[in-house]
Formats: C-alpha cells, sequence, structure tokens
C-alpha cells in the first residue's frame, strides 16, 4: 500500500494518459470503476497496480488479498481527478496488461467479425453480449475499437477477458479461410434474397458478420458471404442499433 506523495511519479502517468485508448505496445490498458475492476480482480488478467481511495480497500479487502497487485496506490477522489486530468465518479482504476489476442486456430465453433465498426459503446455493447450468450470468440480489425478499449471495456463492464480475440488483417482473406475450415458465414444486412432471422438454420459453426454503424457491410463482402441474414422489422424501420442487433442475432443462432 503506497500512500501518495507525489502524483507526478512515472507510475501514475498512465492513468492519466490512457483517458480512451485501447492500450500500449506492452498491452498495458486501464480500467475504471469498482464493478469492472472487481470482475478483473476475480479473472487471471495481470494487474500492474491499482489507483483508489482508503474506503475502496477497507470495502473490498477480502477480494484484494486473493491477487497479486505489486502496488496499491491509496489516493482521495479529488487527488485521483488530478491524475487523470478530468472529473470522475468511481473510486478505483487499474494498470493491467491485457490477454494477448489469437490466432484464427484458437476460435471457437460460435464467431463474431466486426466489419468497420467505429464506437467503442458498440464494441462494449456486443462484448458484454458475447459473454452472456456463451459466444467467446470475437474477430476484427485494427482500426476498430479493441475490448480492451477503456470506453469498451467499462461498458462490456469487464467482461472482456472473456472473449478470445483476433486482428485479422484482411476480412477477405479471413472471410475465405474461415469457410475453408468449415464454418458457416453470415452477413448481417437488410437486402433482397436475404433470409428473415426467424426463419435461418445454422450449423454448428458459423461465423456472423457485423457491419458498420451507418455504412453496413459492401457488397462486396455480401458477395462473398454463404448467407445474409435480415431481422424482421416494422415497416418503415430500416435498423436496430449495431449492439441490439448482434445479441437478437446471436440468440437465435444459438437456439
Amino acid at each position: 500500500m503506497i500512500k501518495i506523495t507525489d502524483i507526478e511519479i512515472p507510475e501514475l502517468e498512465i492513468y492519466g494518459a490512457l483517458r480512451e485508448s485501447a492500450f500500449r505496445d506492452d498491452g498495458s490498458f486501464i480500467a475504471d470503476s469498482p464493478k469492472v475492476v472487481n470482475l478483473l480482480l476475480e479473472s487471471d488478467v495481470e494487474i500492474i497496480s491499482m489507483l483508489a481511495t482508503e474506503e475502496y480497500y477497507d470495502e473490498f479487502s477480502e477480494l484484494l488479498n486473493i491477487k497479486n497487485i505489486p502496488k496499491k496506490f491509496i489516493t482521495t477522489k479529488e487527488e485521483m481527478k488530478k491524475i487523470v486530468g478530468h472529473k470522475i465518479h468511481h473510486n478505483c482504476m487499474m494498470h493491467g496488461i491485457r490477454p494477448k489476442d489469437v490466432e484464427l486456430e484458437e476460435l471457437g465453433n460460435e464467431v463474431l467479425l466486426l466489419d468497420g465498426i467505429t464506437s467503442a459503446e458498440n464494441v462494449g455493447s456486443i462484448v458484454r453480449s458475447c459473454a452472456a450468450l456463451g459466444v467467446n470468440s470475437l474477430v476484427l480489425a485494427n482500426e476498430t475499437p479493441h475490448p480492451f478499449n477503456r470506453r469498451a471495456l467499462r461498458v462490456a463492464m469487464g467482461h472482456s477477458y472473456m472473449i478470445k480475440t483476433h486482428i485479422h488483417q484482411d476480412i477477405k482473406s479471413t472471410i475465405k479461410t474461415m469457410q475453408i475450415k468449415g464454418y458457416r458465414v453470415y452477413a448481417a444486412e437488410v437486402c433482397e434474397g436475404s433470409t428473415p432471422l426467424s426463419e435461418v438454420q445454422t450449423p454448428d459453426k458459423w461465423v456472423l458478420i457485423m457491419g458498420h454503424e451507418g455504412k453496413g457491410i459492401s457488397q462486396d463482402i455480401l458477395e462473398l458471404v454463404d448467407e445474409v441474414v435480415t431481422i424482421e422489422m416494422q415497416e418503415g424501420i430500416k435498423s436496430f442499433n449495431v449492439g441490439v442487433a448482434a445479441s437478437l442475432m446471436m440468440y437465435k443462432f444459438l437456439n
């Protein structure tokens, strides 16, 4: 337990630097709020340090004692605000090392592929639904917010650690490779000739592609997939939020 006397020490710099960034080259990420931090404390995620108030340490001392935490910095909420550089509503933060991304061969039988999604909140929502429904594999590009992006992690309520993440270099070659490996690839899109979600029949191995929040999935990608699936909607309604749509479709695909 380290009482802070100087907020400029190097170990604290990361708490202000990684406001919304995913992580650094060494895998460092920042998590905040008791619900998120406490869930990660129960996982195998490596922890470098914690920054929290004395009240937090007292309330969760039993949980904290079961985890190897090299440094526990004690502060006040007012001092924490100075360290992170903005107003906060919680009393604890964590500096951890995210799990390594996996290769395609390590993914499960049910996979969600995010094509061009830009919102960290949407990624976090999707990850939370994946964890809840038991879809433990996610494929995305470097430009899509990572599940350990600070905002995505917060929206996912810390469940990002439950998901295997693969970062692809080219979506088209990835789709073709997964088809060769026996996956049936579906695209979620509203278009002529698509299968209504209520009628879809899924095999044991499948990939579901969710597209960009505004642009959807491009035609050249749709031409590669095995089947396009659409959620039936009331006339005049064009789409669901991508996080909501992913949850509905994953539930049907699994049942």
